[in-house]
């Protein structure tokens, strides 16, 4: 007998994850009921992944459930947010259940990790589409944004850049076919980030701009300034890269991949000077790693320099309306 839509919910969904303390109502009525922190402001964020576009047909499903959860995650570390609610809304080809068991394991083996209780959404048939909303609270008055950068402000990334784009690379050349440890650390990056939540929730208060790095830290760091209505300088060789990074790509990659592959998700955040020695010793303390890669500047442009000269990237960034 075919899964139906109740079936499969309550078989893949409702009798998984956590019971949170502000979680009034979850899956099983026609909306969830939930209680607001005192003194707490609500960020809300919402990101869809469809077979084809964001993922490859074939990819793991466990991951594809990872994946979807992590990057709203990322989101709230990026506006310094705790994350707290998930909705998830799936199209569906067809229900097959080896591939819910496998996605929905991988979606709540992140979201217990993370504290997050999966309260509502729906299922549908359709072309494979997966879409997370995620609710989180921050303080009020303190969340990290775009705008805020000022010039003298030091400009700082986590972990390393240009990983998920050299998989992704390797993935659409058959590389990643080849047994090589290098090989499999960089298509884990792409297929299962770390959100940098920590990171985001300490820098409250201390760093002047935030943003994840989805699209590549090119077209991210321009939003940072386009909101701030400032300039940058980006000390290219600063840009710092995995060491299976290092031995895996290309010459032309070297630089090209860190400043604008994308879906490294990864933070990037300014810093006032008086700040900066604060900021630096709170991420010493964190497992993402940090560097320092360049300097906000009063003139609103954004200047690439590897070694002192003028680096022109090959491309701003992912464009998701791209020719």
């Amino acid at each position: 007998m075919p899964l139906g839509e109740f079936d499969l919910i309550e078989r893949y969904f409702t009798r998984r994850g956590m019971i949170r303390k502000d979680v009034v109502l979850g899956i099983g009525d026609d909306a969830a009921v939930l209680r607001m922190p005192p003194g707490m402001d609500l960020a809300v964020a919402i990101d869809t992944m469809v077979s084809g576009v964001h993922f490859f047909p074939d990819a793991d499903p466990a991951s594809i459930g990872h994946k979807i959860l992590a990057v709203n995650l990322s989101d709230m570390a990026a506006m310094g947010a705790e994350p707290a609610w998930a909705t998830l809304a799936l199209a569906l080809p067809h229900a097959d259940e080896s591939w819910l068991a496998a996605f929905s394991g991988g979606f709540f083996a992140l979201a217990e990790q993370c504290d997050v209780q999966l309260v509502g959404g729906d299922t549908c048939r359709g072309p494979l589409t997966v879409t997370v909303q995620m609710h989180g609270f921050v303080p009020q008055g303190v969340a990290l944004r775009r705008a805020g950068a000022r010039p003298g402000d030091a400009i700082y990334v986590t972990g390393t850049l240009g990983d998920a784009g050299l998989a992704l690379r390797m993935l659409r050349s058959g590389v990643e076919e080849q047994p090589h440890a290098h090989a499999a650390f960089l298509t884990e990056r792409l297929d299962r980030p770390t959100p940098r939540i920590a990171a985001g929730m300490a820098l409250r208060g201390i760093a002047s701009a935030a943003i994840d790095v989805s699209d590549g830290l090119v077209a991210d760091l321009g939003h940072i300034l386009k909101a701030s209505g400032v300039g940058a300088r980006v000390e290219v060789e600063h840009v710092p890269v995995s060491p299976a990074f290092a031995v895996m790509a290309r010459h032309k990659e070297r630089w090209s991949l860190p400043l604008c592959g994308g879906d490294d998700y990864e933070l990037c955040v300014t810093v006032p000077p008086e700040k900066q020695t604060q900021a630096e010793q709170i991420l010493a303390g964190l497992a993402c790693g940090y560097t320092r890669i360049g300097v906000i500047e009063d003139t609103p442009s954004l200047r690439c320099l590897l070694h002192g000269e003028a680096f022109e990237p090959t491309t701003g960034g992912y464009q998701h309306f791209g020719a």
